[in-house]
């Protein structure tokens, strides 16, 4: 069965039972300030849980894009994902637990033809219910645990506050791992972590509400919030023991394997396979983010994007790729995905055109970067701890973030001073701070540019030119109607395709063309909401747009 014939048989198979289809919702939640992104199917149900609005339907089923941070780096191993489908049902005080342990069986073993003999279910420890409920189902009692909160069953809330309640989950048993003792002596168990149980599914019993300060109280109704990773399923139904393997990921980790010139082997060369597939997983969640509105920037979801993007053209690097590659991938990511996310394709161009630029511009740094990081590593061969100040410089000049910083340091057995790398982001931030709208240097310049109150827009992932009008002329810090051929100065435009210095990217360089004359762009500035773009007249003369 095929990744895509699992997401139609999955949806088929609940809309059968009176649930209502309801499209993927955006990787930026809707009105929830608690969550960066959305990470769990539930998230766009979570007025219907609360009591807030009335759902469409009692019965609900979608599959739902989802995006989590919290294990970025070890995003290239077999197993873990930043962005994913969430298979999922839901049930807003209509049916509860007997109905969802009894769907989610039949469906794993009557329509996926799982073997049931390879099932585990936990239960929560005090959930005597759901623990009948699956032997019901022919579980037998050793296959039936029951696990604490701090085991995983307990769901919720997706953020500080919202639904949350009791959970059970179900496991594929791939079998023994070698090497194991638990499983040499039959005591393995999910919890134990040695890769020989793969959790497939999680049916939560969503009855309870986490107020702001920590109590619970208890939901208007009894709910069902089912999640169950496409990826996940697809490898136990097409018998792949990793993730990439899968029918939809291996054909993207061909495209890698193209664009590097490498073969991926996992057995053969882990760290070729390792680069292959944080290639992979990190093209994927570009599209998927950038579909949604998500532009790189330096920080809160934007530093997200940047920081995979940047760690997937590392990796394409540490391989020895030299040229530019992720808009390939991108654009075979889109392939993969968009017949289930349809607004990948009228995105397709402008997501393709961030990744073009974005790539180029931090290949201007990459390489130098790389190069004053060994030098780090190999002066601090001693102490093995990389200064803070040194982590900084490699970020705040060459555009490498820390955790890319961190992971590199990782594998040469290295730390790296993070407070002090936190300590010289301070100091930054007190060098600027002066008005707390400047993001640039305090100076003269960036307080006569915040006077003009000029907001010039950044276009430069619509093309790589613009059309646009003179809003600004300076000379020698001076405003000024008109610059002459051989003078220097500083122009201001409505729109602007470069792009200014900040987050380790130099300004872009370029030219700025008028009916009278030609304007050759050394650096490009930010100075509070105005980009600021600084070089000489080299042909007639530029003049403020009438």
């Amino acid at each position: 069965m095929t990744v895509d014939e699992l997401r139609r048989a999955f949806l088929a198979y609940f809309e059968e039972r009176g649930h209502r289809r309801i499209p993927s919702s955006s990787l930026i939640p809707h009105g929830d300030p608690t969550l960066l992104f959305t990470t769990a199917g539930m998230v766009q149900f979570k007025p219907y849980f609360m009591g807030l609005a009335e759902p469409p339907a009692r019965r609900l089923t979608s599959i739902q894009r989802c995006f989590r941070t919290t294990d970025v780096e070890s995003v290239g191993d077999a197993t873990h994902l930043t962005a994913f489908e969430m298979l999922g049902n839901f049930s807003v005080g209509d049916y509860f637990k007997p109905e969802a342990i009894g769907w989610a069986w039949e469906f794993l073993t009557g329509v996926l033809k799982i073997d049931g003999s390879r099932l585990w279910a936990t239960v929560f420890t005090t959930d005597d219910e759901a623990a009948a409920l699956w032997a019901e189902r022919g579980l037998p009692p050793d296959r039936i645990l029951r696990y604490t909160a701090e085991q995983g069953n307990w769901w919720g809330p997706p953020g500080d506050t919202g639904p949350m309640g009791p959970c059970s989950e179900m496991h594929y048993d791939w079998g023994k791992t070698p090497g194991c003792r638990h499983c040499e002596a039959d005591t393995c168990h999910p919890d134990i972590g040695c890769g020989r149980f793969l959790e497939i599914w999680n049916l939560v019993f969503m009855t309870y509400y986490r107020e702001e300060d920590g109590s619970q109280t208890d939901l208007p109704a009894a709910n069902i919030d089912t999640g169950a990773g496409l990826e996940r399923l697809a490898s136990v139904t097409q018998g792949a023991r990793t993730l990439y393997e899968t029918d939809e990921l291996h054909r993207l980790v061909a495209v890698a394997e193209r664009v590097s010139g490498r073969k991926y082997d996992a057995d053969e060369s882990p760290e070729i396979a390792f680069a292959l597939r944080a290639m992979t997983e990190h093209s994927r969640a570009l599209a998927f983010l950038a579909t949604d509105g998500v532009l790189p920037s330096n920080e809160g979801r934007g530093y997200v994007l940047r920081r995979l993007l940047r760690r997937a053209i590392y990796f394409g690097y540490k391989i020895g790729i030299r040229e530019p590659f992720l808009e390939q991938m991108v654009d075979a990511a889109i392939d993969l995905s968009h017949q289930i996310n349809p607004q990948m394709l009228e995105q397709r161009e402008f997501i393709k055109r961030l990744a073009r630029v974005e790539e180029a511009r931090f290949l201007q740094t990459l390489d130098r970067g790389l190069t004053l990081l060994d030098e780090v590593i190999a002066r601090e061969a001693a102490t093995k701890r990389i200064p803070g100040r040194d982590a900084f410089t490699l970020y705040d000049t060459h555009g490498l973030p820390l955790e890319l910083t961190i992971e590199v340091a990782q594998s040469h057995g290295y730390e790296v001073d993070g407070s002090g790398f936190d300590a010289e982001m301070e100091l930054q931030r007190e060098r600027s701070r002066g008005d707390e709208t400047f993001t640039s240097n305090n100076d003269d310049r960036a307080l006569r540019y915040a006077a003009l109150g000029i907001d010039t827009a950044f276009v430069g992932y619509d093309g790589l030119d613009a059309h646009s009008e003179v809003l600004h002329l300076e000379r020698d810090g001076e405003p000024v109607a008109r610059l002459n051929t051989g003078e220097t100065g500083e122009v201001v435009v409505r729109e602007s395709p470069m792009y200014p210095e900040g987050g380790g990217q130099v300004g872009d360089h370029g030219l700025v063309i008028t009916p009278t004359g030609q304007f050759r762009v050394r650096d490009t500035q930010r100075y509070g909401e105005t980009i600021v773009l600084t070089g000489e007249v080299e042909q007639g003369h530029i003049e403020v747009s009438a």
